[in-house]
């Protein structure tokens, strides 16, 4: 009931329509997103600049109009709107998130920055943390859904999320932007782009800070406010030595702290503490760009590190410092796209890339660990007829612990009537590596083997009157085994158990998930756009002989829904609203214990001042509902922010 109001109330809203074609680069990053045929161009799915059209596998794209439209704070704010996209959070913006993409764990989600793997690997399960994410300068993200291993590898198992920061312009632009909103949140961003000669650059930053919210759920009795500091910054030059080689230069920094809550003594209950925790990442690529007989054959040569460093304090505890640890991935790499004919396209590499951590609690002794991972894959994609594309690939990767592990994909697509009718289906293979904590570790196993999983889905997109109206719908089943599980150890200890009296991690564990998504998209006149999509998902655990088996996945909401429409008056308001549904989930892996759904409703709006200058502001949770991604941990009520934005 609650759930058809806000339905009915995003139905009788405006709002904006978008505009401007977008750049993205051909290296994992971008290229205009418009074809030829006026299809949109990603560069997820084959790690080379594709048009949708040619694509077998389900993605999303959120342009630079979608994110401006929607004012989002963080990156996860958008995400919760995808189909088979959910989110968990630890409370308020800055604090822990997981994104969960069709049932998967949220560690078997790949997470890229401008072509940069961004995952953690001092955390347990190797995952990257997206509360530390804002928007920022990030001008672009497509979210692929499904296994993907054979084109990125290790943890592509629920999809790939890629964010593209803003890219080199051909002129000058400047474009700047100041928001201020509920609890002393303020922000400023800024980016500068243009075009030197040979040299293209762009270059920005920008600060956020709020007081917060609680961690510990005020409904609940939480009082202390944990707040959240962000600053950073993100680069990207390109140096074109000649027509045919160029090279690459692209940094992002971030650096955050966030207020935590915990289990302060005597009662040891879950309350609020005076904790926090710092988090700093830094990322970086070079890389070089040839292209030999006059682009037939494209190839580049990079290397890309990751460093992100983790300190917890309690200023109330001895020591005050209750966990550090440091993350670095450095990677080598060479991708070569081919054409091979004007049907037939090629895309192949070789990977070498190093982990390495430390980590230790409470001032304790540290833990100390080193991975390497050496990988082959190539991928061909044939168009034998015109409006069918047919894509297959395979995948060697050679693990310096557990040995080789081969992946493999297949997809096709194929509309007989020019793009009016387009059916799609994939199948794709993943894996997870264990991570460096899982296998080096004080609780550590080093025969531990790669968690596995095979998917495929199929579906059908349908357009209408000259694209005014767009429907799809995808069905997606995945089978995962071999999933790891930290496992006690009683005595007597032997087995993996031996000399491990406080438990170890072991592959017993298996899953399911299935489900459908639904979309659609109308445009019955230019300035105004309704978006709409439905996602259900089943996720069980299936690790036979357990007391788990057949229950539902932990944080996995079955149903969801989301819809958005903008519109665009005639004297440059622009007005929209967004209603997020999403159903109960089970906090417990015995599903004992059940986290209600919930539904949001957002307002905003914008105008222009000038050419150069926009205010803006919006509502966000305009019916202050009350509700819980996680037991316990809060979630913002209703909030009103206004802001400023400068382009020039």
């Amino acid at each position: 009931m609650v759930t058809k109001t806000y339905l009915s109330l995003i139905a009788a809203l405006a709002v904006a329509a978008p505009a401007a074609a977008q750049e993205i680069r051909d290296n994992a990053n971008a290229v205009t997103t418009q074809g030829s045929a006026g299809d949109t161009i990603v560069v997820t799915a084959n790690r080379t600049a594709t048009p949708i059209g040619r694509v077998g596998q389900s993605i999303t794209v959120l342009d630079a109009d979608i994110i401006r439209e929607r004012q989002a704070q963080s990156v996860s704010d958008l995400l919760r709107t995808v189909p088979g996209v959910t989110i968990a959070r630890n409370g308020g913006v800055g604090t822990s998130t997981s994104v969960f993409i069709r049932g998967a764990e949220s560690d078997q989600t790949v997470a890229l920055i401008d072509g940069v793997k961004l995952n953690d690997p001092s955390s347990t399960g190797g995952s990257y943390n997206f509360g530390n994410l804002l928007i920022g300068n990030i001008e672009r993200i497509e979210v692929l859904r499904g296994p993907s291993s054979v084109i990125w590898g290790s943890q592509a198992i629920g999809g790939v999320v890629n964010l593209i920061t803003t890219q080199p312009t051909e002129k000058l632009t400047v474009n700047a932007r100041g928001e201020y909103g509920y609890r002393d949140t303020a922000q400023g961003v800024v980016n500068i782009a243009g075009k030197a000669g040979p040299l293209s650059a762009s270059a920005g930053g920008g600060y956020f800070r709020t007081d917060g919210i609680s961690a510990f759920n005020e409904d609940r009795g939480g009082t202390e406010k944990d707040g959240y500091r962000n600053y950073g910054a993100n680069l990207n030059l390109n140096l074109a030595i000649t027509d045919a080689i160029s090279v690459d230069a692209r940094g992002y920094y971030s650096n955050g702290r966030v207020g935590i809550d915990g289990f302060p003594a005597p009662t040891f209950a879950f309350g609020d503490t005076r904790e926090y925790g710092k988090t700093r990442d830094l990322i970086g690529y070079g890389g070089l760009n040839v292209a030999l007989f006059d682009g037939a054959l494209r190839n580049r040569f990079g290397y890309a590190r990751t460093d992100t460093r983790r300190r917890n304090y309690d200023p109330d505890g001895t020591p005050v410092e209750t966990f550090a640890g440091d993350g670095d991935n450095t990677r080598l790499e060479y991708q070569g796209v081919a054409d091979i004919m004007d049907a037939v396209q090629a895309t192949f590499g070789v990977e070498r890339e190093v982990s390495r951590f430390t980590s230790s609690s409470y001032g304790g002794p540290e833990t100390v660990g080193r991975a390497r991972i050496f990988s082959v894959y190539g991928q061909v994609s044939v168009t034998p007829v015109v409006g069918l594309t047919l894509t297959g690939g395979a995948r060697q990767d050679d693990h310096n612990l557990f040995g080789g592990k081969t992946s493999l994909a297949g997809s096709g697509v194929y509309s007989p009537n020019g793009g009016a009718t387009t059916l799609r289906a994939s199948y794709s293979e993943g894996f997870k590596a264990p991570t460096l904590y899982q296998l080096q570790s004080e609780y550590g196993n080093a025969a531990l083997t790669p968690e596995r999983a095979k998917g495929w889905d199929a579906g059908v997109t349908q357009r209408a009157l000259d694209g005014a109206v767009e429907a799809s719908a995808t069905y997606f089943h995945r089978n995962s085994r071999d999933l790891i599980n930290f496992i006690s150890c009683p005595a007597p200890l032997t087995g993996i158990c031996t000399g491990r009296p406080n438990g170890t991690y072991d592959n017993v564990a298996r899953a399911t998930a299935e489900g459908v998504e639904v979309g659609i998209t109308l445009r019955p006149v230019e300035p105004l756009r309704f978006q709409a999509n439905y996602s259900w998902i089943d996720a069980e655990n299936r690790s036979a002989g357990t007391a788990n088996f057949g229950r539902k996945l932990v944080r996995r909401p079955s149903q969801s829904v989301n819809a958005s429409i903008d519109y665009r008056w005639p004297f440059g308001l622009e007005t929209g609203a967004t209603v997020t549904s999403v159903g109960s989930s089970f906090d417990t892996a015995n599903n004992s214990r059940k986290v209600q759904g919930y539904v949001l409703a957002d307002i905003r709006a914008a105008v222009p001042i000038t050419q150069q200058v926009q205010v803006y502001g919006r509502v966000e949770n305009l019916f202050d509902e009350q509700s819980e991604t996680i037991f316990r941990y809060g979630t913002y009520g209703r909030a009103a922010y206004v802001g400023v934005r400068l382009s020039y």
